[in-house]
């Protein structure tokens, strides 16, 4: 007989609750769909809230010492809230001899991102990156996983203001 206990009934108590239900209640007690529960709940949050975790880790039966093992082992996993836009700075040898650091100082000084945070507005986190093995085009900046080579000061805030912009449409639209 198998010595793993079978997973237990539980109905959501809370709307995050149900989110994660919603995402990896068909894995309930199958251990090794964390890696993936994880995945789910960070591409539906943006980050790993810590109620979620909890619930996924009842669910699927997994101590939460190993959830949050996993969860700060791994970089793709966020345990702190992260900007709908994820910018990712290159700052490998090429790219910083390129400007890279000055892009990163513009970002900060004029649009209020500062480098391994979110901006106040909660809709870009700037994080640093030593290579993106975009050498030839650097420095480089990818913005929510799309390349941006050549990258200057004035470029990184012209993409800055126009996901702004795009934000306050969508916020009017809502």
């Amino acid at each position: 007989m198998d010595n793993v206990s079978q997973p237990r009934e539980m109905s959501p108590a809370n709307e995050t609750e149900q989110v994660v239900e919603e995402l990896v209640g068909q894995w309930a007690g199958d251990r090794e769909k964390l890696i993936t529960a994880m995945l789910a709940i960070q591409d539906k949050f943006n980050w790993l809230p810590p109620d979620a975790l909890d619930y996924m880790a009842r669910r699927l039966n997994v101590p939460k010492a190993q959830v949050y093992h996993i969860g700060t082992f791994y970089k793709v996993f966020s345990l702190v809230p992260r900007g709908k836009h994820m910018l990712h700075l290159c700052m490998g040898t090429a790219c910083h001899v390129r400007g890279a650091p000055l892009i990163a100082d513009a970002l900060e000084r004029e649009h209020g991102i500062p480098m391994g945070g979110t901006s106040k507005d909660g809709l870009f986190t700037l994080e640093r990156v030593n290579c993106v093995g975009a050498c030839a085009i650097g420095p480089v900046l990818l913005v929510d996983g799309k390349y941006y080579g050549g990258m200057t000061q004035n470029r990184a805030g012209a993409i800055i203001k126009r996901l702004r912009r795009q934000a306050k449409k969508e916020e009017h639209h809502a």
